[in-house]
């Protein structure tokens, strides 16, 4: 377990050293098992029963990406974010979450936006699995970077409310989301592209779900003005890049910086199912 104020500063220093230095990035690929659990204060409003931050500043990213498990009945209180919206995706579990006085229910999923400023929390009513949810730090390179202020706990009139929906942000299931088909590559015709979140439904940054059927590949291709991050939620595959090829699995995050051209591919018998984060961009047609 890693002290969390260390390894900001670590992760600030290496960030401001290679932008310093001038040093062109690679593709990184980060497997979620392999990323150390940090040490969050449950006084600060962190019940959480793992917190893991597997692309911070120190990975190159200017947005970090967490990876959160609440055991059944644990929740991060009541907070917000000064500095940066928040984006999450629910991958498993049920709960209720909170954003400024309304009330919602989540199950796996559902992705969010939670707007900087907004006080929100998240309540794992699961009574016998765990929950697991990744989210992302917009242009925020650590979890200081984000102006994070603990706001209150969770009480049991906050769970008995009305769930009615949110006012403020952005709150969908995949399902749900829309399919783009129009101004993608020629070779992403055979692949199913959804955005829960982007330029349609007022985000400046994009969230998508790429399901790519077996022995499927996208090209070779590049994002020229964002950098991205992927989360591979089902099946396996590989990541390429020039000469260079790293396998991708469930709970696998890979860092593409901006400009870097790389390829997908499905190298299992099952869909493989990724999750795409743009810094940057409201849509995936505006950048490739």
């Amino acid at each position: 377990m890693r002290d969390r104020a260390a390894s900001e500063r670590y992760g600030c220093g290496v960030y401001l050293a290679w932008f310093n230095m001038g040093i062109v990035m690679s593709i990184i690929v980060i497997h979620g098992k392999d990323v150390e659990i940090e040490r969050m204060e449950e006084r600060d409003g962190w019940a959480i029963s793992e917190f893991r931050l597997p692309i911070t500043g120190s990975t190159g990213s200017s947005t970090t990406v967490f990876r959160s498990t609440f055991r059944p009945g644990s929740t991060h209180a009541k907070h917000l974010h000064h500095k940066c919206d928040e984006v999450a995706i629910y991958l498993s579990g049920n709960g209720v979450v909170g954003q400024g006085e309304n009330r919602a229910e989540v199950s796996a999923g559902h992705c969010r936006l939670m707007p900087k400023g907004s006080i929100h929390f998240f309540y794992n009513e699961t009574e016998d699995t765990d929950a697991s949810v990744i989210g992302f730090y917009v242009n925020a390179i650590s979890v200081a970077d984000t102006g994070y202020k603990f706001c209150g706990m969770v009480t049991p009139e906050d769970l008995t409310q009305a769930r009615n929906g949110l006012d403020e942000g952005i709150l969908i299931h995949l399902q749900d989301a829309i399919k783009i088909e129009n101004g993608l590559p020629a070779s992403w015709k055979q692949l199913e592209v959804r955005a829960p979140i982007g330029i349609h439904n007022g985000s400046p940054n994009s969230l998508l779900h790429i399901t790519m059927p077996p022995g499927s590949s996208t090209g070779e291709f590049q994002f020229n003005n964002t950098e991205a991050i992927y989360y591979v939620d089902s099946g396996k595959g590989n990541i390429s890049e020039l000469t260079r090829s790293k396998n991708i699995e469930h709970d696998s995050f890979a860092f593409v910086p901006a400009g870097i051209a790389h390829d997908l591919k499905n190298t299992g018998n099952r869909n493989l199912g990724i999750y795409l984060f743009l810094t940057g961009a409201g849509k995936l047609e505006e950048t490739i």
